[in-house]
């Protein structure tokens, strides 16, 4: 497999850490968003993946984008360990957080609308996160265990833990969220986690290595 990636790109993070967790051994190649005016943005990559975002991952013969839709392609390909529980309700459940965050935060502050926001980008960014926080937040306390769904990882936690970055990248007060605090500070003890981080990667900068 060849992941088309990007180390601070947090839709890339979690496919990072789906293959981590799988144990799925792949090719990384860096598609930097800011260099070049986007690399995204080239012939060559727009002809792996029209919407020119990343991730996009190469495997068995096709090239998958959107990072829900690779991981729910690994999780139906090579089961084990799981991502989604077994149990319908709680299924639903971890789809719903792994929705709540891929569709309903992390766009509405990511690189292609923040550019259209000039001087107030921290602004929109931090209001963006916080209200979808908050949602969250109610969520978790009635589905939570150790981790977003009971005590198993999810699909919802390779959302929360990318998504809780970019937080704290925008200054986002983490205090009104004890339960999000939680879960990904247990998460991050997690080796899958820790070496799918974007400190950690082949394109990320010497100053931001971990």
């Amino acid at each position: 497999p060849i992941l088309y990636s990007y180390f601070r790109s947090s839709c890339s993070w979690r496919v990072r850490i789906a293959l981590a967790l799988k144990g799925i051994s792949y090719d990384q190649v860096p598609v930097n968003l800011i260099k070049d005016g986007g690399q995204q943005f080239s012939a060559e990559f727009k002809a792996l993946n029209p919407m020119q975002q990343v991730p996009a991952l190469k495997i068995d013969g096709i090239t998958l984008s959107q990072s829900l839709a690779i991981i729910n392609y690994l999780e139906e390909t090579r089961p084990n360990p799981r991502l989604l529980p077994q149990d319908p309700k709680k299924r639903a459940q971890a789809r719903m957080i792994a929705d709540h965050i891929a569709s309903g935060i992390q766009p509405l502050q990511n690189l292609s609308v923040l550019k259209q926001m000039g001087e107030k980008k921290m602004e929109w960014a931090q209001n963006c996160i916080a209200s979808g926080f908050q949602a969250l937040e109610q969520i978790l306390q009635h589905t939570a265990g150790r981790y977003c769904v009971g005590d198993e990882v999810s699909m919802a936690d390779l959302c929360l833990v990318p998504q809780v970055a970019n937080a704290e990248r925008f200054k986002v007060n983490m205090g009104p969220y004890p339960t999000i605090t939680r879960i990904n500070k247990a998460l991050l003890e997690l080796e899958a986690f820790k070496i799918s981080h974007p400190s950690r990667q082949p394109d990320t900068p010497a100053e931001l290595r971990a």
